[in-house]
């Protein structure tokens, strides 16, 4: 996928942002069986440090919005979502989040780890859902965050799928190199990808490095893992500072090897480092890109193909949005399926959540399936591992857990 395809669907999908950025109703989504709108509060990053990512994944969100809605909402009732930019500043999302309990919101789909974890505790005793683009591993206790919701494998789980394929690639002697976001976001995996590398007996070196923000290149930071004597790379961050590293790496004809996590696993890090300077790199993703073709792509696909947009101009994150809010809403068609007539309120869509069967994905989430109980909130366990080959990203391994 090119930038000018990107460009292209941030422009066709404008309209459908503003179009669904109307205020909650303040009825906390109705009741007596009427067919009154579900508000919902969205908090994204169009603009901040992880806007490169954080944009297409709120595009795909207010896509399966618009989707799900022309398909007659959830019983007649369609999503009411308002969706705001905060910049990644942690004080924004915690004014929005004000506003949307303000205005009555029944659920919260958030965006970066600190934020999430700097409003769990309210999100608790608010009762609201929430989701999010972050995927530690802290916000999958349910006595620690009775009402948060982790719906892809943690960034744990991914760091320690990164280090089983590291520790069988090299035959077990090989120094790793943590680079990895300066923020909760960025450390949230590095202690336990410590601990997974003692528990399983691995001889592998385990050094991190914080990533600082709006360089130009990374040749320092990589100075610095020369002198480890890294062969390996894994990074926690996103596509753009993470492509420099493959840049820098090619440019200086290094012998080392990146494995990316979750949000710099992707074709964004590809088509921004170049294919050549991608080349051979490993990606860890839990939501399977639509060039693999999964089952669950089909009805993504359908939708691209009604609203006129290229399918090869939306990239995985976009595909994550989608999927992050085709969970939630499933939760939420459920709660009202629950408790027929009654005012739908955020206690009612977590029990839904926590008892439902499995939320089928067709094969896009790990091995596709989400299922959440009392007792976990991590709704998978399982990421696809690919390559980067050919300006592509080449499935090496479905359905991979720690």
């Amino acid at each position: 996928m090119n930038r000018t395809r990107r460009g292209a669907l941030i422009a066709s999908l404008a309209a459908l942002t503003l179009g669904l950025s109307a205020c909650g109703n303040g009825d906390g989504g109705g009741g007596d069986g009427d067919a009154s709108p579900i508000p919902i509060g969205i908090i994204a990053d169009l603009s901040g440090a992880t806007g490169d990512v954080g944009t297409p994944y709120n595009q795909g969100m207010l896509a399966y919005i618009n989707h799900l809605n022309a398909e007659g909402g959830i019983d007649g009732r369609m999503i009411e979502a308002d969706s705001n930019d905060y910049a990644y500043e942690v004080p924004q999302a915690e004014d929005l989040y004000r506003q949307y309990v303000n205005d009555g919101v029944v659920a919260v789909q958030g965006w970066g780890t600190g934020d999430t974890e700097a409003l769990h505790t309210r999100v608790g005793q608010d009762e609201l859902p929430f989701m999010s683009g972050s995927f530690a591993e802290s916000l999958t206790d349910p006595n620690e965050a009775p009402y948060n919701f982790v719906v892809a494998p943690t960034y744990s789980d991914q760091m320690r799928v990164a280090l089983n394929w590291i520790n069988e690639d090299s035959g077990g002697d090989a120094e790793v190199a943590v680079f990895h976001h300066d923020s909760p976001f960025g450390t949230a995996p590095v202690a336990d990808g410590q601990e997974w590398v003692e528990e399983q007996g691995y001889g592998l070196g385990y050094q991190a490095y914080a990533m600082p923000g709006g360089q130009q290149n990374y040749v320092g930071l990589l100075n610095q893992a020369q002198s480890q004597g890294a062969q390996y790379i894994v990074i926690q961050n996103v596509a753009s500072p993470a492509a420099l590293v493959a840049r820098d790496i090619a440019d200086q004809n290094l012998d080392m090897t990146i494995v990316c996590l979750n949000w710099c696993g992707n074709e964004l890090f590809i088509d921004t480092a170049g294919e050549q300077a991608a080349e051979g790199h490993m990606l860890i993703q839990p939501f399977a890109p639509l060039s693999v073709e999964k089952e669950g792509h089909g009805i993504i696909n359908d939708y691209l193909e009604e609203e006129g947009i290229d399918p090869e101009s939306v990239g995985t994150s976009w595909v994550q949005g989608w999927y992050v809010m085709h969970v939630m809403a499933e939760g939420i068609r459920q709660a009202v399926e629950n408790n027929d007539g009654e005012e739908l309120t955020g206690e009612m869509i977590r029990e839904a959540l926590e008892t439902m069967g499995p939320i089928d994905t067709g094969g896009v989430i790990g091995e596709g399936a989400i299922e959440f109980s009392a007792e976990s909130h991590r709704g998978s366990t399982s990421t696809g591992v690919y390559r980067a080959e050919g300006g592509q990203m080449v499935e090496v391994e479905a359905g991979a857990t720690p």
